[in-house]
């Protein structure tokens, strides 16, 4: 809240000068605490400033000067404290005792009249109250939301709509409103709120800043937002107690599978018990149901286009093809990773665009530390890295082997798949080492053999001509994969081999 100067100015003088504590400054001039905090440069609210009392009896002739200053006082803030103005008094000389001047207190202060309240009565379809109630928390996965329920009630049939969400978030208050138009057939003239958040921005006195998405949300109806008095709880009553009685009638030792189990069970409580129960006041017995339809032709018809609730947020990746939303973490092409995206949440899906495009679309989640994969995702970036895997083995081919690079080319030219390959290439290349593989790659060149498979066939005749044993690729299973083991040179093996054969 921004206050003037004026404001200021006086609220300094009320604490400073006058020592009245933050409390009392903004319950009588009507600020928050906030912005008298603000206004005093201080931290903490209040002042600690004590009373202190005297014990000595003096003569009421003491207190005689000062008799205007406590009736000015009490004319221009008749709710202040006795204790106060002896503070303010001694400030300025009194020497008197404090029981003094609460008996002249009592008797100088206006006396205070109880305010009536005219019963607010309104015309068919010319307003409703909107406001949330909590109702505990709810576990969903590994994260325990709030739950929160938004509440609108029509002023003048009590026709309501009520759903449950996690949150209490901006979209979600928006959605409560697009939901409950659409349940009641139509909008108000005019939703009355209390101060909330989402409502209002700043207020001094009558000046009142809204939010800027609910005028727009207000703009796009053509209803008029309109807050209730600071402290003045009687004009969105029928709203409270509409909540106290959901919280009795239908929440009260209610069980539920989840959320969407819930609002189900909510619905079928309004259709069945809360709209045919008798309407407030009604002398001849009508349920709300029936005055209800009475009022709902007088709703402002809805508009053609539909008014978006979703969150608009501007997002990008870190080193991995994920992006953080509400807790948890959704796929996107491994393309874009670290690019500039736009992610769009609605209630129950999660998009990112990228400009105009839409990139990804996830189911929303409510958990926490969750991952929401889409396997096209996962299968690109596999196919991805496989292809880099078989890049690099090619570059370590041309780079070991003389004759690589033609013979991969030819290979190419034949249509064989270079992955595999390329792979079964560098394996002959590890058991055989680069000089046996670059000279059975001229040979299979020479008898147009062009395969991995003719090179380890020509590979395994020279060994067999220098009386070599055959390889064996050996398969691991994947229960010991994990096992690190140590390799040994196995011509040691070969050479005991070499003499059990000669003797």
């Amino acid at each position: 809240m921004t206050l003037s100067l004026e404001v200021m100015a006086n609220i300094r003088r009320l604490h400073f000068a006058e020592h009245w504590k933050v409390g009392t400054i903004a319950t009588q001039l009507g600020v928050h605490h906030d912005a008298v905090e603000r206004a005093l440069g201080i931290g903490t609210r209040g002042s600690a400033t004590p009373d202190g009392v005297l014990a000595r009896r003096m003569t009421a002739s003491l207190l005689d000067a000062y008799k205007p200053l406590i009736h000015e006082t009490l004319e221009q803030y008749p709710r202040l404290t006795a204790s106060r103005l002896f503070e303010m008094a001694k400030a300025r000389g009194f020497s008197g005792g404090y029981e003094m001047v609460k008996r002249y207190v009592r008797r100088a202060r206006p006396q205070a009249r109880s305010e009536a309240f005219f019963r607010l009565e309104t015309l068919p379809g010319e307003e409703a109250q909107v406001d949330w109630g909590m109702f505990g928390k709810l576990k969903v996965g590994n994260a325990v939301r709030t739950l929160c329920c938004f509440v609108m009630v029509l002023s003048y049939s009590r026709g309501l709509f009520a759903r449950f969400f996690l949150d209490m978030t901006m979209e979600s208050f928006l959605r409560g409103h697009l939901k409950a138009f659409e349940a009641l057939g139509g909008a108000p003239r005019s939703v009355l709120y209390d101060n909330l958040k989402s409502v209002v921005l700043e207020r001094h006195g009558d000046a009142v800043r809204f939010h800027p998405r609910l005028l727009e949300l207000a703009g796009h109806y053509h209803f008029a937002p309109k807050p209730c008095a600071p402290y003045r709880g009687n004009e969105k009553g029928k709203v409270e107690r509409t909540i106290r009685y959901l919280r009795d009638s239908f929440f009260a030792a209610r069980r539920f599978t989840g959320l969407d189990d819930l609002n189900v069970q909510l619905g079928q409580w309004i259709h069945n018990v809360a709209l045919v129960r008798p309407w407030p006041g009604a002398p001849d017995g009508r349920r709300v149901v029936d005055v209800f339809g009475e009022e709902r032709p007088r709703l402002l018809p809805l508009p053609e286009g539909a008014f978006s609730a979703d969150v608009l947020r501007a997002v990008s990746s870190g080193k991995t093809p994920y992006i953080r939303f509400d807790g948890n973490d959704y796929s996107l092409p491994h393309t874009l990773v670290r690019k500039p995206l736009t992610l769009l949440a609605s209630e129950d899906t999660v998009r990112l665009m990228d400009g105009a495009d839409e990139v990804a679309r996830h189911r929303r989640s409510y958990d926490k530390g969750e991952r929401v994969d889409d396997e096209a995702h996962l299968q690109q970036l596999a196919n991805e890295k496989r292809r880099a895997a078989e890049l690099r083995g090619r570059d370590v081919l041309r780079s070991t082997l003389r004759n690589a690079d033609a013979f991969i080319s030819a290979l190419a030219v034949k249509g064989s798949a270079l992955g595999a390959e390329t792979t079964r290439l560098l394996r002959l290349l590890k058991e055989h080492g680069p000089r046996e593989v670059d000279a059975a790659l001229a040979d299979a060149m020479a008898r147009r053999a062009i395969s991995a498979s003719s090179v380890a066939h020509l590979l395994d005749t020279r060994a067999r001509a220098r009386k070599q044993l055959p390889s064996i690729d050996v398969v691991v299973p994947e229960s010991v994969r994990h096992v690190r083991v140590t390799a040994h040179a196995l011509a040691d093996y070969n050479s005991l081999h070499t003499r059990e054969d000669e003797s």
